[in-house]
């Protein structure tokens, strides 16, 4: 039982770890994806963690750009001060290389935000949002006809959103 409690206690020390280390605040996805890619524990139990270490205080949702994003407290940071060298240099090497890998591709994320809601008369309304360094670059508000067409274009957006975005200055500026 004593190994189970040690173990709880690293993989909650990790996740601390990596909030801390990413630097920005993250989706539950996010998160979820870096601890699923490196098989530092399953889906059900990080969820759990996540939610015990929101319950203690030591990780918090806050508002970004109208999303919830994980984050640790001030409390975190001092719990992760103390017992820092309670983690494995294994997983915090793992950890930091991942995020050195795919730091620009979680910032992206952050930073471009393309989804859509249900309008009235069967229409969809897509919003479409791109920033840097905390400057929304654009805010751009469309109302479409098809659940197809709001899917596509919340797609191009997230893979086109920096040539999609000079297009339409381009467009603008010099029309």
């Amino acid at each position: 039982m004593f190994e189970d409690t040690l173990e709880l206690a690293e993989n909650k020390l990790l996740l601390l770890y990596i909030l801390e280390s990413i630097k920005l605040p993250v989706s539950k996805n996010q998160i979820t994806e870096i601890v699923l890619k490196n098989n530092f524990l399953n889906y059900f139990t990080l969820q759990q963690y996540i939610s015990e270490l929101i319950t203690a205080g030591f990780i918090e949702y806050m508002e970004v750009s109208g999303k919830n994003r994980l984050t640790v407290t001030s409390k975190g940071h001092k719990v992760l001060g103390m017992f820092l060298n309670r983690l494995s240099e294994n997983k915090t090497k793992v950890v930091d290389s991942y995020i050195e890998e795919n730091i620009n591709k979680i910032r992206q994320e952050i930073d471009l935000t393309a989804d859509y809601t249900i309008a009235s008369n069967n229409s969809f309304t897509v919003n479409l949002k791109a920033m840097e360094n905390g400057i929304t670059l654009i805010d751009l508000k469309l109302n479409v006809v098809s659940n197809k067409q709001a899917r596509d274009i919340c797609t191009k957006w997230k893979t086109n959103s920096s040539e999609l975005y000079n297009e339409i200055i381009n467009v603008l500026v010099n029309s």
